[in-house]
């Protein structure tokens, strides 16, 4: 059995195109020879659907591509994703779908059975689990469809009740396929491999892996599809953020007739968490998905131009090169807004990156506006010491600016804000934590530096005082980010054992950091939660980002 798995990329609503892209895939797999082409989960209609699934016209929809999709199969087999009602009255009135089309009808469909409600997953709000499995008899062949969650319980995860495999596997089937829509970190692409790796040891049983890949707001999915034999050899690896179209030959003897790519003993069968933050790790991989999200955002949106506040500083220069890597130097615009209190070499930094990628720019001094804004708030704030409203006033100011640029132009503002600043508060509300899109928002500021000496892995793009000056908000003379806050090098590693691993404050302690130190950063994160709320969607690279995946009461009290 020829079997071809189709990676791509989806636009969440938009049946017309996604049809159009599964179609022109099955008509390809037909040309050369396939018996079944495979696509990812929910594919007729994008991953993740959320809300939408609860318009009756979305669902209409749905069935109304799987018709025309079903025309297509018939000389071939055709699995794919797509929301079918549930016809019971008890439940939810959806499921998270996969219809096997044959000779242009339906010759089978499988429901998802695990739903996930952790980190970005919401699925138990929409969809009802599966409560009966079946296999899908298929020329011959017995093969045990299941879901992407589905395959990630062997029966040792509590919050489940069940694992679909262990009563598939009592009809003996012949092979497993999985529908995937699995969302990138940069830990996830090996978490895949160990726990297919761990089904097809345990239920001996080849698999065939079918991820989707492309950007979806801040989720990043990348692909790396996957084939591997029964005995955890991977005979097929897709490649990463791109779509793809490949097939493996199935033999009568449970074999592949295709080679194998890497074998059983490198690939771990558990998955270990990093116990501490690597700045460097899977940095190529991260670079992928980011430019993947900056690229669909503005794709799928229809935009093509962004605008960047380029202060001289470390983030929006990689920013800035990350946006004109992806959408073209000509279609990034930089303004460079120095204070009476930027130094020289800030402003001639950032002249020296635009120079560099070849973006245009604009200086716009701010000076003469903040004196008229002082002016302005004189009743307002009569003869109070100046302090941090005077600071974060000049941030508002840049705001406004790159915001009415961004109304004038139609540019999307890229934001310019880390991880490590976005948890501890070190920004301004409505000043430069303004814009459409978060960039860097996932990245810890270490990681922010070891993206940039990737960016400049083949020559210097980011100039070298760029990455070796003290970073500094330069919002008063002489200004210092380690003056409100640890170093970097100190603090990351610790928000992310607080963020990423879940660790409470004592345990955090035993790994030998100040008990001070940790309450203090603990505490900063946790009453800077209304900041994060108010903030635009970040591309997803960690396994914990801020967003949709992280969901924390403004007004909670824990460690505050």
């Amino acid at each position: 059995m020829k079997i071809f798995l189709a990676q791509q990329n989806y636009h969440i609503g938009n049946f017309e195109a996604n049809v159009d892209k599964i179609l022109a895939a099955i008509a390809e797999a037909k040309e050369q020879g396939g018996d079944l082409v495979v696509f990812s989960e929910l594919c007729v209609c994008g991953y993740p659907p959320r809300d939408f699934v609860e318009f009756n016209d979305f669902i209409e929809q749905g069935m109304k591509a799987i018709d025309r999709i079903r025309m297509a199969a018939d000389t071939i087999g055709v699995l794919v994703g797509c929301p079918s009602r549930n016809p019971k009255l008890e439940g939810k009135d959806l499921f998270n779908s996969a219809f096997l089309l044959e000779g242009q009808e339906i010759k089978g469909i499988v429901h998802k059975s695990l739903l996930p409600t952790y980190d970005i997953f919401d699925e138990y709000r929409y969809f009802e689990p599966a409560y009966e499995w079946n296999i899908l008899n298929f020329r011959g062949w017995k093969i045990a469809v299941t879901i992407c969650e589905d395959l990630w319980n062997l029966g040792d995860d509590p919050q489940y009740r069940i694992c679909p495999m262990d009563e598939l596997v009592k009809q003996q089937p012949d092979l497993m396929i999985n529908l995937s829509a699995s969302p990138f970190d940069y830990i996830h692409a090996d978490e895949r491999k160990q726990t297919l790796k761990r089904n097809v040891l345990k239920y001996d049983l080849p698999v065939v892996y079918c991820n989707t890949t492309g950007s979806q707001t801040e989720i990043i999915f990348d692909g790396g599809s996957l084939v591997m034999d029964r005995f955890g050899n991977i005979v097929k690896e897709f490649p990463y953020f791109t779509e793809s179209l490949q097939a493996v030959t199935f033999r009568e003897d449970g074999r592949f007739a295709d080679p194998i790519l890497i074998s059983s003993e490198e690939v771990p069968e558990r998955n270990i968490f990093p116990e501490k933050l690597n700045s460097e790790k899977n940095i190529a991989r991260i670079h992928e998905a980011i430019c993947t999200g900056i690229r669909d955002y503005f794709g799928k949106l229809g935009f093509r131009n962004a605008i960047v506040a380029s202060s001289g500083g470390i983030d929006s220069a990689v920013v800035l090169a990350l946006a004109c890597e992806v959408l073209g130097s000509a279609n990034v615009h930089a303004l460079l807004m120095p204070s009476q209190y930027s130094t020289d070499h800030s402003v001639s930094d950032a002249e020296l990156l635009s120079k560099n990628l070849g973006n245009p720019y604009e200086i716009l001094p701010i000076e003469s506006v903040y004196r008229i804004f002082e002016e302005t708030l004189k009743p307002v704030f009569r003869d109070l010491p100046v302090g941090v409203a005077e600071e974060n006033l000049q941030s508002r100011i840049r705001g406004t600016l790159v915001m009415a640029a961004s109304n004038k132009t139609g540019a999307i503002l890229l934001n310019t804000s880390n991880k490590s600043e976005l948890a501890t508060g070190y920004g301004t509300l409505y000043g430069d934590m303004a814009g459409g899109l978060g960039v860097i928002g996932d990245l810890y500021k270490t990681q922010v530096y070891a993206l940039a000496r990737y960016i400049n892995r083949n020559g210097e793009i980011i100039p070298r005082n760029i990455l070796s000056k003290a970073p500094s908000a330069e919002l008063r003379p002489g200004q210092k980010d380690s003056d409100s806050l640890p170093e970097y090098d100190v603090l990351d590693p610790i928000l992310y054992c607080y963020i990423e691993r879940r660790l409470g404050p004592d345990e955090i302690i035993r790994q030998g950091y100040s008990a001070t130190l940790v309450h203090r950063i603990l505490k900063l994160v946790n009453v800077n939660e209304y900041k994060r709320n108010q903030f635009c969607p970040i591309i997803r690279i960690s396994p914990k980002a801020f967003g949709v995946g992280r969901r924390m009461p403004i007004v909670g009290k824990y460690l505050s």
